[in-house]
């Protein structure tokens, strides 16, 4: 693909940062940044890329027509990659309807705003565009085998508020598709982790809970297993399926780490046992000893893992970190930027938002 105008919606989060820094630091496309700057939005893991030149910010909800449509016309972007979402379980189990609100209704009100664009380009232009939606393998459910992997064509059967909503949001994709013949890619990713996770998933809130010698809690017996993939490795890979993919596919990105919750949380601890022994607070001797069971979350999903084989053979992509040496850096990412967290613990990080001020 030739220098391309690559709008990111959600941009600001987790994932779709690590998307942004990957692609102003490694193409030479530009990106424009759409981002409605909910809680879990944060400018500050955009710090060094925010001055770049084919860096573009604005604030924005993609249920709002009127401002998406003003976004297409201005930047007139090549290809959108659509990563705005709802994202925590236990916030979607709490508190469902925001959870169907973004995924499902702003999903919807994104295609609209990219078919109404797209049915303006000519030639090249409507040809070459494509719209990738990035989902999760939470819509297909759980596996009950220790062998069984999700493929592409697994049913899906979605077991919470959140994963059904964005089951909701790749049905509207698919169909976006075959009705009106928009240029479409869907991917499907296992649990990501690394750089600028906020701090209420699994793997950053054991790190900071440890280093405040807090409880770390597990979920039932701590058994459910997840396929861990590093987000900067995500990234490339998303990368590859916009510029790469074929339109109307759809690729599962896996991380080819599974490992069960309680194994991550002891391997957390062993690690700031090397990294930051000085660490721990008064009253323990190791920080394992933190570890706490409590009761199981509703509809817990016992195992996911990703079959990743058809973005290897067509694409070539591979992640390049294994669990221990993605789970060591991302470790050693939270000792070296304590401002960066501390900052999202206390709230700081809303005050500086555009929207804010």
């Amino acid at each position: 693909m030739k220098q391309a105008v690559i709008l990111i919606t959600g941009g600001a989060g987790f994932i779709g940062s690590a998307v942004v820094r990957h692609l102003i630091g490694n193409t030479g496309h530009r990106v424009v940044n759409v981002d409605k700057l909910t809680y879990a939005g944060n400018l500050e893991s955009l710090a060094e890329v925010s001055g770049n030149d084919h860096y573009h910010f604005e604030q924005a909800d993609i249920t709002d027509r009127p401002a998406l449509d003003r976004i297409f016309s201005l930047y007139r972007p090549t290809a959108v990659m659509h990563l705005a979402a709802e994202s925590h379980v236990d916030r979607s189990i709490d508190g469902p309807g925001e959870f169907i609100q973004t995924n499902m209704v702003g999903t919807y009100t994104l295609l609209e705003a990219a078919r109404a664009y797209w049915s303006t380009l000519d030639g090249e232009e409507r040809s070459s565009f494509r719209f990738h939606h990035i989902s999760t393998d939470e819509v297909y459910g759980d596996l009950h085998g220790t062998d069984d992997l999700f493929t592409e064509t697994t049913p899906y059967a979605p077991s919470s508020p959140y994963s059904a909503s964005k089951a909701g949001s790749d049905h509207l994709v698919r169909a976006w598709q075959r009705t009106y013949g928009l240029p479409t890619l869907v991917t499907n990713c296992s649990n990501n982790y690394g750089p600028c996770h906020f701090p209420e998933k699994l793997i950053p809130h054991v790190i900071l809970n440890a280093l405040h010698g807090k409880q770390l809690p597990v979920y039932g017996n701590g058994q459910q297993v997840r396929d861990w993939l590093y987000v900067e490795d995500h990234a490339r890979a998303l990368v590859e399926v916009v510029t790469r993919g074929v339109a109307g596919e759809t690729y599962n990105i896996g991380g080819h780490n599974e490992q069960r919750n309680l194994t991550v949380v002891q391997v957390i601890c062993d690690l700031l046992e090397e990294l930051a022994p000085e660490r721990k607070t008064a009253g323990i001797a190791v920080y394992r000893d933190l570890i706490t069971f409590v009761k199981d979350r509703p509809g817990h999903d016992a195992r996911y893992a990703i079959d990743a084989g058809k973005i290897e053979r067509e694409l070539g992509w591979r992640p390049q970190e294994t669990f221990e040496t993605g789970l060591r850096k991302t470790v050693q990412w939270y000792l070296d930027n304590e401002n960066w967290w501390q900052r999202v613990l206390s709230g700081a990080y809303k005050l500086e938002r555009i929207g804010d001020k």
